[in-house]
């Protein structure tokens, strides 16, 4: 089968592989109809974390069971499934508490030795415990099916940043960046019921779709002047909630200075750059809470699918570009350069 791989920096190809089969009796292979290229890959596509030449990539997916080891009894051959972007056993202490990202027996998809989403088929360890059924219907639906795969990354990640911040009904909530995650975070806020919802962004096509999902003031300045145009928004005071998405040291800082005294940030940008980012003397003495992380989507896929299926949730405006499997590398290009916001993949 063909599936993407990764060689040096800036050096994404399409081969030839092992098609997958499944290898244990909790195991399932999955058909992939949708995949799509994350920003966190691109810390790999730029040499900003290492890979071993040849190693797969992607960790978002939906499609079609194809086979299914004999311990598998959650989902058949036939079922359509959206993958989360970790696979667990669903049983550890761990998982139980809905902490699915802390599986002992879980991995990442790509890891070494693995699938990545960005292929034709995928073998999934624990498949029970792991893949979520979809509504075999939704397969001739695209746009339902560009919505359900952001349950598979983005939406429930923005869901955790949400929850981390303490959003809540009547609250005011700061976004800390515009890509995917940030936009979905600004849905999540939303569906929460902030009451007014500030957008951090400076590019106008990413902005306009966090207003499309909700938010209802967007502050274009950096650093000092962003923080300058919170507090003016918030009679000085910051936001009750903070979503930091980026990762970086000034967009922790700047999360810091625009939460309200006795706020909350969720932080969920994959930290880069950020050692320094936290002064604790300051959110000691203002009482700002702090809480985040790796976000336990397969623990929230189950709350915010049906919302998906009716429509109340759409997060498919955050793929602005689509390509086929072959046109994977491009794509990277693409997000690498900011043409594009987030690239879907069909096959």
């Amino acid at each position: 089968m063909r599936a993407t791989t990764i060689h040096a920096p800036y050096d994404m190809r399409m081969e030839d592989v092992p098609e997958p089969v499944a290898q244990l009796p909790t195991d399932a292979v999955v058909r992939v109809l949708r995949a799509c290229i994350c920003g966190s890959d691109l810390w790999a596509y730029r040499g900003e974390s290492h890979r071993r030449p040849g190693q797969r990539i992607g960790h978002e997916f939906l499609g079609v069971v194809e086979e299914t080891g004999s311990g598998v009894g959650t989902v058949r051959r036939g079922d359509l499934v959206v993958a989360p972007f970790m696979w667990s056993d669903g049983v550890c202490d761990y998982c139980r508490e809905g902490l699915t990202t802390s599986c002992g027996h879980g991995g990442f998809w790509g890891s070494v030795g693995y699938d990545g989403g960005q292929g034709e088929a995928v073998r999934v360890p624990f498949a029970d415990g792991t893949l979520v059924q979809l509504p075999k219907e939704a397969a001739s639906d695209d746009r339902l099916l560009s919505s359900l795969l952001t349950l598979s990354d983005v939406l429930g990640t923005g869901h955790h940043a949400a929850l981390g911040a303490g959003v809540r009904p009547g609250a005011t909530v700061a976004v800390v960046g515009d890509g995917a995650v940030g936009l979905c975070a600004v849905l999540a806020a939303r569906r929460l019921g902030a009451e007014r919802i500030i957008a951090l962004g400076r590019h106008q096509v990413r902005t306009d779709i966090a207003r499309r999902f909700g938010a209802t003031d967007v502050v274009a300045e950096r650093g000092e002047a962003a923080v300058e145009a919170v507090r003016e928004l918030t009679r000085g005071q910051g936001a009750h909630a903070v979503i930091e998405a980026v990762g970086t040291e000034q967009s922790m800082r700047t999360a810091v200075d625009i939460t309200r005294d006795g706020g909350a940030i969720g932080f969920v940008g994959v930290p880069h750059g950020s050692g320094t980012g936290l002064d604790l003397g300051v959110m000691f003495d203002r009482n700002i809470a702090l809480r985040g992380g790796v976000a336990p989507v397969r623990a929230y896929i189950p709350e915010l699918l049906p919302d998906v299926l009716d429509g109340t949730v759409d997060a498919s405006p955050v793929f602005d570009m689509t390509v086929g499997l072959e046109g994977v590398p491009d794509g990277y290009k693409a997000m690498d350069d900011r043409s594009a916001l987030k690239v879907l993949v069909t096959n």
